[in-house]
């Protein structure tokens, strides 16, 4: 039984590869060497030409990363890698809980570092080349170093939590982890703002003037209670520009990188805005946070189904169960439902940006929020023709024009 737990951990992986180079061609179908009819107005030659160039650079970098990680993992899995590991961390010491965080530890590090050759080429050749970054190697290290940071400060400490539960409460550990991984969520969701983005990015009140005054305007008039606007310094890492919304209750803020100040206009920003406060009236942030919950609480119970089983470890070469190793299994084999249920998020979350755009054409000025989004789209190099496939898959935003058709 377990050389058939083997097997689909090695298919698993490899159809997941073969999808998105099948959803990468179809998306490549839709690239033209003139500017599409439905996208005259909207750009020019030059700039229709960069976002293919552009998205061409980013598709082939993505291929030799998707087909190196891919021979990293099936020669892990082949040739019992992670088994290799888990004997490792056993030598260390033998306590059940740290054995797991020492095995996580060296699996996350070595997947880190493994990928940085990909990302400084996406960082500084690719991103450079469109004029994008302008993030400096000190900047990148130190971002690589702080985000060890955080998973040493809060990711161990939450999954040894987590792994403790397991070997003390038996088969209801799930039920704990899911009331303490729902308690972080709440907290992330409420302080993130505040104690995670300072560390990578500086924050500062939105001062005094007419934008401030147009958007607090606009959130009195819609009965939104706005205190917190803040500009960060997106521009340390990228000329792209935009704006997010987090938190909820006394703790909701809006965020606009300093880039979005330099690429649009006052009232195109409040459009943004007003976007941003269109998902919070419809409760959109509530919903993906109890939606959250709900899938997490879901993969966890069927987590503590199949933990127990020795097929999962000796599926990866070794004969010791662990709470670690099932949960690499355990990984693989729920691809294919997390995909699923990806699926649903995404359809969810493109009906919600619609519903936020609702918002602003009867709040606002729909021409003006469309207006930005043009800037924006032709700014950024978005692809303004994905493919329906390739949107079905992977986009949590409606393309550009479905949101044009939608504000008129």
């Amino acid at each position: 039984m377990h050389n058939i737990i083997f097997y689909l951990i090695l298919l698993i992986p490899v159809a997941g590869f073969a999808v998105e180079r099948y959803l990468d061609h179809l998306n490549s179908t839709m690239w033209s060497d003139v500017v599409p009819d439905r996208l005259k107005g909207i750009c020019n030659e030059d700039e229709y030409r960069k976002s293919q160039l552009y998205h061409r650079d980013n598709n082939k970098l993505s291929l030799w990363s998707s087909v190196f990680n891919l021979a990293i993992i099936l020669a892990v899995i082949i040739f019992g890698g992670f088994a290799f590991v888990d004997r490792l961390a056993r030598t260390i010491t033998e306590h059940s809980v740290l054995i797991s965080l020492i095995f996580f530890g060296i699996i996350g590090m070595a997947s880190d570092l493994i990928n940085i050759p990909f990302s400084v080429y996406d960082t500084f050749v690719i991103e450079k080349k469109y004029g994008f970054n302008t993030m400096t190697i000190k900047t990148f290290i130190g971002d690589h170093v702080k985000g060890w940071f955080i998973a040493l400060l809060i990711g161990a400490p939450v999954l040894g939590l987590i792994t403790w539960f397991y070997y003390k409460s038996g088969s209801f550990f799930w039920l704990y982890a899911w009331g303490l991984i729902t308690l972080f969520s709440v907290f992330i969701n409420l302080f993130y703002s505040e104690l995670i983005v300072p560390l990578f990015n500086k924050q500062t009140p939105l001062p005094d003037g007419s934008l401030r005054t147009r958007i607090e305007s606009f959130a009195l008039e819609t009965g939104f209670k706005l205190k917190n606007i803040y500009i960060i310094d997106g521009s340390k890492r990228s000329t792209k520009a935009n704006a997010y919304f987090s938190g909820f209750g006394p703790k909701k803020r809006i965020v606009l990188y300093d880039t979005l100040e330099k690429e649009l206009s006052e009232e195109e920003i409040v459009a943004v805005l007003a976007h941003e406060i269109g998902h919070y009236k419809k409760k959109h942030v509530l919903q993906n946070l109890a939606a959250s919950v709900f899938v997490t609480g879901l993969m966890l119970f069927l987590f503590s189904v199949v933990v127990n089983n020795p097929l999962l470890s000796q599926a990866l070469g070794s004969e010791t169960q662990g709470f670690h190793l099932g949960l690499i299994v355990f990984g693989f084999l729920y691809s294919p439902l997390s995909l699923m249920i990806g699926l649903v998020s995404n359809y969810i979350s493109r009906k919600n940006e619609f519903e936020a755009d609702r918002f602003v054409r009867e709040h606002y000025k729909p021409e003006i929020l469309a207006a930005a989004l043009k800037k924006l789209s032709v700014k950024n190099l978005s692809n303004m023709m994905p493919h329906p496939a390739y949107v079905f898959f992977h986009y949590s935003h409606p393309p550009l024009l479905q949101r044009l058709e939608k504000l008129e």
